[in-house]
């Protein structure tokens, strides 16, 4: 099982002036994580929003980081796909995988958050369709295929993106929240998929995996992954000297991360009217459960030998790769000495 170092845009108190520092933050975080032999770096989209205000642009962002490694792989997760036209998106991240020598791959989202569509406001209704039927197109996109499309007149004229990617056949996941539709959907796409462990039970984890790997196995090729598929899991992830420290030094910052969600998803105009609803005292309360179960199962967040028995578990489940989640709230020195702990732990992981 592979092990990523993932950028969730938990930046939420950073505050203008500190955003520089944050970028060298994470120059820095992903230089350590490519000498320490970590497979890949992900980065989000965020528009905004009080949480991730430095993802704007992942295209961008990713630039600086091929420049700034060189092994460790440089891919988004995620790109929202009808925020953006396929020919911008191949495009864009052609640049980076030149940039980079052939390390990029993308998990695309269909986006929920409404203000995001301020961006594209006319996309919002139809997302999810819009993002499935894109895949296609852009898959063709990046082989190096033409497509037409209306230009300035309003004639079709047939356009193929520049420059050349050096990666024949783009690496692509889909993004999910956990719709086991979505993991259905990605695997007769031949694609990745992007998931969490968070919000979720191993039985149901475990039966999200074993519909996606039918669904891979019985579709036709599509410039995918094999037909066993990939699964990337997201988990929030800080490994320290023992479990006490952990709980000291992560469960401030990381209830806060999770009480700013909530409050992001409340203002989100397709909100469920419960959790619009919920009082400060209210979302305080849900941050701490969900904290407390979160330390049981599904996070990397504990000693040494406590996270070396999650990851244990996350590959017999048949997971592929762990999206570690570094960026919650934590300082940077704390979760570059994290990362040197769980670098010592991927050892073992098989």
């Amino acid at each position: 099982m592979d092990l990523s170092v993932m950028f969730f845009g938990a930046d939420s108190t950073a505050g203008e002036t500190r955003h520089a520092q944050t970028y060298e933050d994470i120059l820095t975080v992903a230089r350590t994580a490519d000498r320490l032999g970590f497979h890949a770096v992900w980065t989000p989209e965020r528009h905004f929003q009080q949480v991730g205000q430095v993802f704007p642009s992942p295209p961008v962002l990713s630039a600086a980081l091929a420049v700034a490694t060189e092994r460790i792989q440089i891919r988004t997760g995620s790109v929202v796909l009808p925020l953006h036209h396929p020919l911008r998106v191949a495009e864009d991240w052609a640049v980076v995988d030149n940039l980079s020598h052939g390390r990029v791959g993308l998990s695309v989202a269909t986006g929920w958050h409404s203000a995001d569509f301020t961006l594209a406001p006319g996309h919002y209704a139809d997302r999810r369709e819009r993002t499935m039927s894109t895949i296609p197109v852009l898959r063709s996109l990046w082989a190096g295929e033409s497509a037409e499309y209306p230009d300035g007149t309003g004639a079709p004229v047939a356009v193929l993106p520049q420059p050349r990617p050096v990666q024949e056949t783009l690496p692509l996941w889909v993004t999910t929240s956990g719709n086991p539709e979505t993991w259905e959907a990605a695997g007769r796409l031949r694609a990745g998929v992007l998931g969490a462990t968070v919000g979720q039970t191993r039985d149901e984890l475990t039966e999200k995996i074993t519909r996606y790997r039918a669904a891979c196995a019985a579709a036709p090729d599509q410039r995918g992954t094999d037909a066993h598929g990939r699964v990337t899991l997201m988990a929030h992830t800080y490994v320290g000297e023992d479990d006490a420290e952990v709980r000291r030094l992560a469960g401030a910052p990381l209830k806060t991360y999770l009480a700013s969600y909530v409050r992001q998803t409340a203002a989100n105009r397709a909100a469920d009217p419960g959790t619009v609803r919920l009082t400060d005292e209210q979302t305080a309360l849900l941050a701490e459960f969900a904290f407390e179960r979160y330390l049981s199962w599904g996070s990397l967040l504990g000693s040494p030998g406590h996270c070396a028995k999650m990851l244990a578990d996350l590959a017999d489940l048949g997971v592929d790769e762990i999206a570690c989640f570094i960026d919650f709230g934590l300082g940077r020195d704390h979760v570059l000495a994290g990362l040197n702990r769980l670098a010592e732990l991927k050892e073992t992981v098989r």
